[in-house]
């Protein structure tokens, strides 16, 4: 889990959430690298949005990273939702951008276990 916080704190690229409802219905959003949990979990910062939405039925994910620069490198993590907070003071010190929430809007820390870990391109 070590190496795989240290890539993810020292590589910049691009990020996909992928989800699904109850039936199948999917969605992907782009969200910024994971937050490395000492319980070795992972976590996202959510708004109210459709990939939040799913994981209330679905549990299971996948991320999908992009490294910038040149060629087809990054990683693909598997993820199933433990638990989540909504608007816990833990998200403010996670942020990693000025963020202001507008008022009445709901964040969501959401926590994953990691199931897989796949390069971009190819299999095991």
């Amino acid at each position: 889990m070590k190496e795989l916080k240290a890539y993810f704190e020292n590589i910049k690229g691009i990020g996909v959430m992928a989800t699904s409802d109850i039936e199948g219905k999917v969605d992907a959003a782009l969200y910024s690298r994971p937050h490395f949990m000492e319980d070795d979990t992972v976590a996202f910062i959510m708004r109210d949005r459709l990939t939040h939405h799913n994981l209330q039925s679905n549990p299971h994910a996948a991320f999908l990273f992009v490294e910038e620069g040149p060629g087809y490198i990054g990683k693909r993590l598997y993820l199933t939702k433990v638990r989540e907070e909504e608007n816990s003071e833990l998200i403010h010190t996670l942020n990693r951008r000025e963020y202001s929430t507008p008022p009445g809007e709901t964040r969501f820390l959401v926590f994953f276990k990691i199931d897989k870990v796949l390069p971009l391109i190819g299999g095991e």
